[in-house]
This record gives C-alpha cells, sequence and structure tokens, in this order.
C-alpha cells in the first residue's frame, strides 16, 4: 500500500503533526479528571505487560525486516502500534480513576530519571514512529530505514522504561 497522492500525504503529515500535540495534551487534560467509583486498580500490571509484549513485538519486527520479512515486519509493526494505543487508553482510564502513587523506595533517583526519561521521551516517539510509518506506506524505504534508526530505540526503550517503571513502583500500590 503506497501513498504517492500529494494532497492525501499533506493530510497524513497534518494528522500526524496534530496527534503529536493532541496526544500529549488529552493525556495531560485526563490526568486533571478523576472519576470516582469505578475500581481500575487492576490495570497496571495489565499495561506494564503490554509494554512489555511491546517490546517483544519490536525485536521481532527488527528480526524479520533483517531476514527481509517485510510482510512479518508489517504485520508486527501494526500489532506493536496497536498495543501502544491500548497502553495509553489502560494508562489513561487508570490514572482518571485513582491517585498517583509515590514511590518509596531508596532508589528515588534512578526511579525519577527512568519515569521522566520515558515520559518525555514517549512524547518524542509519536512522531517519530508515525512519520517512519508513513514513509514506509509511502514506498519510501530509505527515508524510512533512516527514520527507524531513531524510532526503533527511542519506542523500544520507551516500551521497556514503562514496565521498569511498573517494577520499581509496584511495592507501593495501595492494596
Amino acid at each position: 500500500m503506497e501513498l504517492k497522492d500529494p494532497s492525501k500525504l499533506r493530510k497524513a503529515k497534518w494528522a500526524i503533526y496534530g496527534l503529536s500535540i493532541v496526544i500529549p495534551l488529552v493525556v495531560a487534560v485526563l490526568f486533571g479528571v478523576k472519576v470516582d467509583g469505578v475500581d481500575l486498580s487492576f490495570l497496571p500490571p495489565v499495561y506494564a505487560t503490554i509494554n512489555g509484549i511491546t517490546a517483544i513485538i519490536l525485536i521481532l519486527a527488527l528480526v524479520a525486516i533483517k531476514k527481509k520479512n517485510k510482510s512479518l515486519h508489517r504485520v508486527l509493526i501494526r500489532l506493536a502500534l496497536l498495543l501502544s494505543l491500548l497502553f495509553l487508553s489502560c494508562y489513561v482510564a487508570y490514572h482518571m480513576t485513582s491517585e498517583s502513587t509515590p514511590y518509596g523506595g531508596d532508589a528515588k533517583t534512578i526511579y525519577f530519571i527512568i519515569l521522566i526519561s520515558h515520559i518525555l521521551l514517549s512524547i518524542a516517539v509519536v512522531p517519530l514512529v508515525l512519520f517512519t510509518y508513513l514513509f514506509a506506506w509511502q514506498g519510501n524505504f530509505e527515508r524510512h530505514k533512516k527514520w527507524t534508526r531513531f524510532a526503533w530505540p527511542i519506542w523500544f526503550y520507551v516500551a521497556v522504561s514503562g514496565v521498569v517503571v511498573y517494577w520499581m513502583i509496584s511495592p507501593y500500590y495501595v492494596q
């Protein structure tokens, strides 16, 4: 599937710009919304697992493309995108229904370094991944490859660091 029509390409680019701004803003706004009476306390291990599966899928997608299996690579990247959306939905739903959990461990500095880098890179990864995907969709595989050198490691770090953040904070969740 290639995207060659200039007007459609322009629309796709503007959609990526829009999503890159809207997603972090909506997440920030929704963090201020609190829904009482809904217990979604089961979600943190679920969305941490989704992040872990995303990281594994990203590795499998990398292996697939290294083996020149484009169709498997395409399926795996689409699955990773879908899992990332599912993660975001669960994450926002949890934080709309639960108070933030303070970190209570001795490794506070390490925890916050990982958490802050995870948050900042999760914002940056949205346009990187979407533009990288767009270049492949266009059939512009040279540009896709160049962008992948930045997008893939950041996306992988965000997925893995999400699991690490959960692992570090999970002992402090209120039971």
